[in-house]
């Protein structure tokens, strides 16, 4: 009989497992919305939040003073993450002030209009594209060396539920959305022998301020069709998050959660 000899050592065991404290955690279109939520949640964990934002410098002040009343350690970078030289001015901002990037988090996306196939143009697929693949592959080229360096590393895309469920009108969204997690799984064999994983957290609709103005009939229809018969939150997606950031993590990689209660399932 082959005997079995844990490595868990009690040092470890007596860390609670999803505390993050000290982690540099940046994560991208955080000033509202889910990244907010994420920012928020991850920060009371004890991370040390870079908020990044592209536009809408007041509603980012706002967001950030009120991080940090809550008690949140970090700092609140502005730049484009489909620029180069914008991703290296922020990225450096953060490392300046914080540290290395323990944990990178891409959350920033472009509007979503909803377009039939003969409507939409090609510019619709190319900033989804730039989006979900240019700037994933920007950041991420950017905070590497540092990850392989230390052997240690979390990069975390944001997906959608629309990998798993089809909806019209959505073609450059979902096509978009499921390239990004295409190029999770191919980073995730790539950054493996470094110590560094990669993997996508796809929520289902989670109603943010940007859908104050849904009629309740749509929200119901929604909520109708999720097993667990609730709406998601902010702190469900967060929740996901925060396991893949930690160190409880460290052997998943490559993988695709869904934060839906169900629905792509049911």
């Amino acid at each position: 009989m082959i005997g079995f000899r844990s490595t868990v050592t009690a040092e470890i065991m007596s860390t609670p497992p999803l505390r993050l404290d000290g982690k540099v955690v940046l994560i991208t279109g955080s000033t509202s919305g889910l990244g907010r939520g994420m920012a928020s949640g991850l920060g009371a964990l004890g991370a040390r939040v870079a908020m990044s934002y592209a536009h809408d410098a007041e509603r980012a002040e706002r967001a950030f003073a009120a991080y940090r009343e809550a008690g949140g350690e970090g700092i609140l970078v502005r730049g484009s993450v489909i620029e180069e030289e914008a991703v290296d001015r922020v990225v450096g901002e953060v490392e300046r002030a914080l540290g290395a990037v323990d944990v990178l988090v891409l959350n920033a996306t472009p509007p979503q209009p909803l377009a039939a196939l003969e409507r939409a143009d090609w510019s619709d697929y190319q900033a989804m594209l730039d989006y979900f693949i240019k700037s994933p592959y920007l950041l991420a080229r950017r905070v590497l060396p540092a990850m392989k360096a230390r052997r240690a590393g979390r990069i975390i895309n944001i997906g959608t539920e629309l990998l798993a469920r089809g909806v019209r009108h959505t073609s450059a969204y979902a096509t978009a959305k499921a390239a990004q997690h295409g190029w999770t799984r191919a980073m995730a064999l790539e950054l493996a022998p470094h110590g560094i994983t990669v993997n996508t957290v796809s929520p289902g609709w989670i109603p943010v301020e940007r859908h104050a103005s849904t009629p309740p009939e749509v929200l119901k229809s929604y909520r109708d069709g999720i097993p667990m018969g609730r709406l998601g939150t902010p702190d469900d997606v967060c929740s996901a998050v925060a396991y893949l950031a930690s160190d409880a993590a460290g052997f998943v990689t490559g993988q695709h959660i869904l934060v839906d209660g169900g629905r792509a399932t049911g």
